[in-house]
């Protein structure tokens, strides 16, 4: 094995870990996965050195083909989990192929990770005016400035792109440009993970058949 890779943990190491994460009966008590989801958050925050709504979004393009990347989760709610970004970039144009995608959380301080999966839909244009207006004037001028996923010849390009859109957007409001969207994640299933001793896990699906319909819950092997 390469050296490389750190070596299986052994039963000590197994042990110091069950210490830091007793068992917690009441820990998958809710029925509710946006419940649920949002007591884990809420936990995540004040655990996690950076990001506690970082995520992992699992995207394919029109042949199937899978593509994944880390984005920020920027509203969640009973309606779904929302981010967002440039529509004409890699992942915007794969969903506009293939409406589906997943999500993953993986909170290393709580050993604790949540998996989502379902139907994407865009988010309004005014939930996207609304938080477009509360980014950074720099990250708002960098929204025009970048052809996000497309080849540039150097820094020096971007650079020059920014300072164009500076120029222009610089003073006063800065308009959302048309192809800076968010897209809301409905899922069908949300599975709670904890990390057990042994990689005996605790699992807990949610599933459902689409949006509205009731939740039905079972807990999975490790």
């Amino acid at each position: 094995m390469s050296k490389l890779i750190p070596p299986s943990p052994d039963a000590e190491t197994y042990a110091k870990n069950a210490a830091s994460s007793p068992d917690d009966p009441k820990l998958f008590a809710k029925d509710d996965p946006f419940a649920l989801f949002g007591e884990w958050l809420e936990e995540a925050k004040k655990k996690e050195p950076n990001e506690a709504n970082a995520m992992a979004l699992a995207t394919a393009d029109e042949h199937g083909a899978p593509d994944v990347r880390m984005v920020l989760l920027k509203d969640v709610s009973g309606d779904g989990f929302v981010f967002y970004s440039n529509a004409e970039s890699r992942k915007g144009q794969q969903l506009a192929a293939n409406a589906q995608a997943a999500l993953c959380f993986h909170w290393k301080s709580l050993r604790r990770q949540v998996r989502v999966s379902g139907r994407v839909n865009e988010a309004s244009a005014e939930e996207a005016d609304a938080y477009f207006a509360t980014r950074a004037k720099d990250s708002q001028i960098g929204a025009w400035a970048s052809d996000q996923s497309r080849p540039m010849e150097g820094r020096f390009e971007l650079e020059t792109r920014i300072a164009k859109a500076a120029a222009r957007y610089g003073l006063g409001k800065t308009p959302r440009p048309p192809h800076w969207k968010g897209w809301r994640i409905v899922p069908t299933r949300i599975e709670f993970w904890r990390d057990r001793p042994f990689r005996l896990h605790d699992r807990l699906e949610f599933s459902r058949e689409g949006p509205g319909k009731p939740w039905t819950t079972r807990r999975l092997y490790p």
